[in-house]
């Protein structure tokens, strides 16, 4: 059985003001999306779903999805904020999501097998895909062993600002034991810093691992995230933006002996738009793996 990639779209209207302002980085024109999907293709997914809002469905289907039909099976899950379990309602005058959690969740009917989960706008490279892939052809639909692509810290920094960053801690074996969310690291010389707004300043070699939202699960989660979420909400569902972070609920399951997760180690370097002048650093990466060819100058061709 072939595993799924889960893409978390929903969010992507907002940020780029519409779908009209996703940037081609690629030679040709692609997206990082394109080059996501690329590489689950190659790594042997074999369906994509993405999460998206309902608002902007048609354009999505027409300007990004139409270019997969027939390439990978496509399919689609819609995250609205007023999706929750009964008991609970959303506050007078909330509109934020309720983060990445919840995302998931609302796809729930559409994924049927192992199953990976990125961000649409990401680029995590060819290794990240082949990794997880062959870790999720080979995990049973009823398991409870996840895994997460560790990035080195190093790779994922920016030259232009701090970054958010989940810095994880493993054990002996490689299993996940602990995630710090980390919102304000600031690359130094070879290594890294965090300021919190506190003051408190953690010092990072750069060699760290961390969760740059690549993650590996079964449908088994489900069950586990809709009881997560549920507690969520009894406890910060009336906030007005509170959110529930995978990565957050994947720490619950942890410490609560519930679920393990294996943090799949890769040398692949992260490529995002954090910052508008990081854009054209992306766009050499790409261009600069193009021509060592790791992908074709024209991925739909």
């Amino acid at each position: 059985m072939k595993p799924t990639l889960l893409v978390l779209a929903a969010g992507m209207g907002s940020r780029y003001g519409g779908l009209k302002q996703i940037d081609p980085m690629g030679p040709s024109g692609e997206t990082i999306l394109d080059y996501s999907v690329y590489d689950a293709i190659r790594a042997g997914f074999g369906k994509v779903v993405f999460i998206i809002r309902p608002d902007f469905e048609v354009d999505f289907r027409e300007r990004i999805a139409a270019k997969f039909q027939g390439r990978i099976e496509v399919g689609f899950a819609f995250q609205t904020i007023d999706q929750l379990p009964a008991g609970f309602s959303v506050p007078a005058g909330r509109e934020k999501p309720w983060g990445t959690t919840h995302a998931i969740l609302c796809a729930r009917s559409a994924v049927d097998t192992p199953f990976a989960v990125i961000n649409a706008d990401d680029f995590y490279g060819r290794d990240s895909y082949t990794n997880l892939g062959r870790f999720l052809s080979l995990t049973r639909n009823d398991a409870t062993d996840y895994s997460m692509v560790g990035f080195t810290l190093r790779n994922t920094l920016s030259a232009h600002g701090t970054v958010a960053r989940g810095v994880c801690k493993t054990d002996a074996t490689g299993m996940l034991t602990d995630i710090q969310e980390l919102t304000k690291i600031s690359k130094i010389g070879h290594g890294a810093e965090n300021r919190s707004e506190d003051g408190v300043v953690t010092r990072l070699n750069g060699s760290e691992p961390v969760s740059m939202n690549m993650w590996g699960f079964t449908p088994a989660i489900f069950p586990q995230l809709a009881e997560d979420f549920q507690n969520f909400l009894a406890s910060k569902g009336r906030e007005m933006k509170s959110e529930a972070y995978i990565p957050m609920s994947v720490g619950n399951l942890i410490r609560t002996g519930v679920a393990t997760c294996r943090v799949l180690r890769t040398d692949s370097a992260w490529f995002g738009v954090t910052y508008r002048e990081d854009k054209p650093i992306v766009q050499s990466s790409i261009l600069e793996q193009v021509a060592a060819g790791d992908y074709p100058a024209n991925l739909w061709s």
